[in-house]
């Protein structure tokens, strides 16, 4: 039997997945894991890392190592991806990674990032008709994938905005003020228009990532996180709409009492929402969450 890892690190976020191939060929999962580390505290505006934001991060990156030799993994990959693509002073990110885990970050780039979050979305939802829609909306970058049911990329693109960056560099106050709003609206707008690509032709809409499972939990109106009851939920355009006009309206310590966000996660929920609602109206089918995403496709290559 193999024992493979594969730790997504993003800006927002960082998540671990341990798997297995049995006797029998049959793909195991053993531990996943994700914390909220906020990797990107003010990489939009400074450039660089913030010493707690590495402190938090080593210190989920320490629980994951506890997890990965308890299990006995054979093979890691530890990938990167916005947030480390900005930061000038990377190097103490990457050096506090291999001091803990044995292997250097990967600093993916955005077609790659939009490649594997295809292919993790396809395995876990298998939509009927296509052109297919993936949006992967994280803390530092939205990926959009276009491409067939195959798993055959189209056209994808990666728009330097998340939930993390349009927060910081937007939506300001607490709830956002309307002209807040309006600017970030416009901004994400402009990026959509010119991302190439063909929303009209859109026959299968699929959202991954945090952004969207919080927007399925939320509209499910789940007092604790349930992944079995998030994958493969469906969100109308309507539904994602409303649930953004709540974000966008309410105070992120009452979103984080009303729902099952994490503090972390409420307070940047409302930039995510309104990214994804965005994406939304240029679509004609409802959306389909899948859990299965970047990570998942990551530690299936490396069992393959």
């Amino acid at each position: 039997m193999t024992r493979v890892a594969a730790v997504d690190c993003g800006t927002n976020s960082i998540r671990l997945l341990v798997l297995e191939r049995d006797a029998e060929g049959r793909t195991v999962e053993l531990d996943r894991r994700l914390e909220l580390v906020r990797l990107g505290q003010g990489v939009d505006a400074t450039g660089e890392f913030h010493p707690d934001a590495l402190e938090r991060t080593f210190g989920a990156v320490d629980r994951f190592a506890a997890v990965m030799q308890e299990l006995g993994v054979e093979r890691v990959r530890f990938v990167a991806t916005s947030a480390a693509r900005d930061a000038r002073n990377r190097e103490l990110f990457f050096e506090g990674i291999k001091s803990r885990v044995g292997v250097l970050p990967e600093v993916i780039s955005g077609d790659e990032e939009a490649r594997l979050s295809f292919a993790g979305a396809l395995a876990g939802v298998e939509p009927s008709t296509g052109p297919v829609l993936v949006v992967d909306c994280g803390g530092g970058s939205t990926e959009l994938v276009q491409g067939g049911t195959d798993a055959d990329v189209q056209h994808s693109t990666s728009l330097d905005i998340g939930s993390v960056r349009l927060r910081e560099r937007f939506l300001h106050d607490d709830p956002p003020t309307p002209d807040q709003i309006a600017a970030a609206r416009a901004h994400v707008d402009g990026l959509l228009d010119a991302s190439g690509i063909d929303f009209d032709a859109i026959r299968s809409f699929i959202g991954v990532a945090g952004t969207a499972t919080s927007l399925s939990a939320i509209t499910q109106g789940l007092g604790e996180y349930q992944r079995e009851l998030v994958h493969r939920s469906q969100l109308s355009r309507e539904q994602l709409s409303s649930a953004a006009d709540w974000l966008l309206s309410t105070p992120w310590r009452q979103v984080e009492a009303e729902t099952c966000l994490p503090a972390k996660r409420a307070e940047v929920s409302c930039a995510g929402a309104l990214i994804v609602a965005s994406v939304a109206q240029r679509v004609q089918p409802a959306m389909v969450v899948s859990e299965s995403d970047i990570l998942d496709a990551l530690a299936v290559g490396l069992l393959a």
